[in-house]
């Protein structure tokens, strides 16, 4: 049975919150800003006025979000991530609601939102058939879901993704690209919380399209690629062991 503390999961978080701050202020004066409005101009339907972005981190999509005209609610489990997506929306000149809670169970009535978004969250859950299933709770009828990921920890339960990982290191490490965004600790226990997760263990996005349509999604659009859209050249080398998925699905 994997059993993980969420306390340990969250406490992790806290812990690199500066660092993704960092990240996104680079991002934002990037091509990367202009790539993910675009996606999210694409996918997000039509008639939206109040979107949610789960695990909002440092704030990047919803100053995104703001600046195409949203109303932006966003949540995530750490209270340190929460302070630097507030300092960060204040500084882009925009207002957002932030909110520290669990995303299995947010604070919200039902049908709140008509647009939902989230980057790099699912692979974390504990419980993400839970989750989905409080996502569709809070969505609108008629309101888009839009998740990316990556089966970024499906390495240490499969060995042709361990072997992908581990020819996309040396790569990046003979071209100077080696992450150093974490350190050696932080990897270490990254990886420790992962081998608790139960998506280490299930290949996506085929995983998710199933969860999805259990809960009572419809209409999926699933891009099983898309790093070559949002990604820079140090992250295609990388990330390669583990390409950027999208899943759109409708209420």
């Amino acid at each position: 049975m994997l059993l993980i503390n969420q306390e340990r999961i969250t406490n992790y978080w806290e812990k690199r919150a500066g660092n993704y701050s960092e990240k996104i202020m680079t991002d934002m004066n990037s091509f990367k800003k202009e790539a993910w409005k675009e996606i999210i101009t694409e996918y997000k339907g039509n008639d939206c006025s109040d979107a949610l972005d789960i695990g909002t981190g440092p704030g990047f999509f919803p100053i995104i979000m703001s600046e195409l005209g949203f109303s932006v609610t966003g949540v995530d489990c750490s209270k340190e991530m929460i302070n630097e997506a507030e300092s960060n929306i204040n500084i882009a000149g925009y207002n957002a609601t932030f909110s520290q809670t669990d995303c299995h169970e947010l604070p919200f009535e039902d049908e709140s939102f008509d647009f939902i978004i989230c980057r790099n969250l699912v692979w974390t859950l504990v419980s993400p058939d839970k989750a989905y299933k409080e996502w569709y709770r809070v969505l609108r009828k008629g309101g888009r879901l839009v998740v990316i990921d990556a089966n970024w920890f499906l390495r240490l339960s499969d060995d042709l993704s361990q072997k992908k990982y581990e020819q996309s290191q040396e790569r990046a490490r003979e071209m100077g690209y080696l992450d150093k965004e974490i350190t050696k600790n932080q990897q270490e226990e990254c990886n420790n919380i992962a081998k608790k997760l139960p998506l280490t263990y299930e290949k996506r996005p085929e995983w998710d399209k199933k969860s999805l349509l259990d809960v009572g999604f419809k209409n999926l659009n699933i891009n099983e690629d898309i790093t070559d859209k949002v990604y820079d050249n140090r992250q295609k080398v990388l990330y390669s062991y583990a390409p950027l998925f999208l899943i759109s699905a409708e209420k």
